[in-house]
Parts: structure tokens; sequence; C-alpha cells
């Protein structure tokens, strides 16, 4: 459903992972989409986007620092929805000074020259990834955040500096979305439940590190279909809010028994220790008690849809082509 009001949506990182399943959601949806992104990853991620919808897309190949980019894209857009990053702790611990400059830096001048801009309502992709390790049964939005990284402590201060921003008629809405899986066009291989089915079809062994901890896991099409809703609803609704947004807690051992039992008994699962005993697991009663949102794909859909994907022979060179490894990808680049 559209938002009557929101007519041009601006999506930082639209050519992303999730950015990629989402784009063609809003154009669905009826909105122009306007995408910035780098695209290190691939143009041939909107492919298969309809001749009909293509139309009412504008892809701006830059970087998200360009101030001057930022000035010159933003004014007429009504939202802006904000993916783009240096993504999980491997690929930020990476470079350091890259991670701050585009996940801290780049975060409140693209803010005040949205605002400046005429946009009414901001979006932020914050990570589940600000709590640390609770030993709560439900983590929940009004538990103390204690980032672990740099990555997700830069995620957390981009948190206030949004609430900062927040003014009448400048809507802010805050999302900390769990570990996203299952297919998408810029498919990512180097997520738990995608590692794992990966490893599950083309080898036919799993290695579990550790095996207890747990993690919060979100479909990548629900992430998605999530932020189209958080376009439609009502500014009063969302104004100023924090949601978590995952579904299925689960130990890194029950998804790869899921793995197994889809994939075929064949495959061998083995362990490993670890020193990296970080457990993850977040609630998202809050955001299903004051939205009505709730997830539709499991993660044993995301695991079907990979295996289908591997069948179909749309994922070649699973474990060397560096489009799917974001590490990969940026050693191979040396992005600066």
């Amino acid at each position: 459903m559209k938002n009557p009001d929101l007519n041009t949506i601006f999506v930082t990182g639209g050519a992303g992972y999730v950015g990629s399943v989402l784009v063609p959601l809003l154009l669905e949806a009826g909105y122009r989409v306007r995408v910035l992104d780098l695209f290190i990853y691939g143009k041939h991620v909107f492919d298969g986007i309809p001749a009909a919808h293509r139309q009412h897309l504008d892809v701006i190949e830059g970087d998200l620092r360009d101030t001057a980019l930022l000035k010159k894209s933003l004014p007429g857009s009504d939202a802006v929805i904000h993916l783009a990053c240096i993504s999980n702790d491997p690929s930020f611990e990476l470079d350091a000074a890259l991670g701050r400059s585009i996940n801290y830096e780049a975060f409140m001048p693209l803010v005040d020259i949205a605002k400046d801009s005429g946009v009414r309502r901001f979006i932020y992709a914050s990570s589940s990834s600000v709590y640390g390790v609770k030993e709560e049964q439900n983590v929940t939005e009004d538990l103390p955040r204690e980032p672990l990284t740099d990555y997700s402590r830069f995620k957390a201060m981009c948190e206030d500096e949004l609430e900062k921003r927040r003014a009448p008629g400048f809507t802010t809405l805050t999302l900390r979305p769990a570990t996203v899986c299952g297919w998408s066009p810029r498919l990512r291989l180097d997520l738990s439940v995608n590692i794992l089915t990966n490893h599950a079809v083309n080898k036919g062994k799993i290695t579990v590190f550790g095996g207890s901890q747990l993690r919060p896991n979100f479909h990548v099409r629900d992430c998605a279909e999530l932020y189209v809703k958080c376009l439609a609803l009502p500014s009063a609704q969302i104004d100023g809010k924090v949601f978590n947004a995952g579904y299925q807690n689960l130990s890194l051992d029950a998804i790869a028994d899921k793995v197994r039992a889809i994939v075929g008994s064949h495959v061998d699962i083995t362990h490993t220790p670890t020193d990296d005993s970080r457990s993850y697991h977040i609630s998202s009663e809050k955001i299903l008690r004051e939205l009505g949102y709730s997830p539709r794909f499991t993660i044993e859909d995301a695991i079907r849809e990979l295996v289908e994907a591997f069948a179909a022979e749309k994922i070649p060179d699973s474990f060397t082509n560096p489009l799917y490894f974001n590490i990969k990808r940026m050693q191979e680049l040396q992005l600066k």
C-alpha cells in the first residue's frame, strides 16, 4: 500500500542485499524511487525490474560521503530509507577508518541535507547488535544498548544523532533488524543461514563454530516489506520510535539442523571450538503490538529458496566469487 502523501523515496544502499529486494517492492507499490549506491556488487541487481516500473527508477551511482551529490540529488524526495553502510563486524574491522567515515561521519550530513531538502520522513536501518550480549530472555527496546564493536557502537550513535534532528514535519524512525537471510538479487553468502546452506548444498558438510550461541534471524523479504509498511503508516504512529525487527531466535546448532533437514540427511555436521561466544537474541513483540507487523517467512523458507537457486545454477562460484562476500569484495577493490 502506498502512502498518498509520499511520492519519491530516496534509498541509500538500494543495490545492496536488502535494497535490491526493497526497490522493486517500492516500485510495485507505486512510488518513484531514487537509489544512491556505489554499485560495487554489480548493476545487474535491478535487471528483473519490469520495464513499466523501471521508468520510475532513478539510479545515482555515487558515494554517500559526497555532500555535493546529496545536495543535488535529495531535493524532491519525500522520504529517505537509509540502508547504506559497511555491513557487519568483520567488514567494518577490515578498515576502521573507512567504516567510521561511511557508517558515522557521513550520517549527520545526510540527515541534515535531507531535512533541508524538504524530506519529511527518515527511516534508519540500525542493527539489533546495539544491545551487545544480554542475559534477559526478551531483549526489548527499553534495555540499555551495550555495543561490543565499533560497527554496533556507531549504529547506536547514529540513532542518537537522528533523534536530535527529529522535528515537526520531519518524522524519524529507527529499526533494529536481526541478521537477514534468504535469496536476494545481490546475494550475500557471509551470513549464518546462507553460509550453512551454501556449505550443505555444495560440500555436503557443515562446520559449526561453537553451536549454542543464539542468533536472531529475519528473512530479507520480510525486512524489505517492513520498510514499505513503515512508509504507509501515519507519522504519529512511528515518529521518534525505535523497533526491533526479527523473527526466529535460534542457536547455530538449530540452524544447522534445519539446513540438514531440508538439504538432506547426507549432510555431515561437525563442530569446532570457538572463542567467540557472543549470543544475540531480540524480542519483536513491540513492533507487533504497536504497528501490527509480523513476519511472513521462516528460516526454512530462506533455506529452501537458496537450495532452489543453487539447483537452478543462479549462484555460480559460490565459494570464490567476491560479489557474495563483503570482505572479499572490499579487499579486491581496496575501497577507501
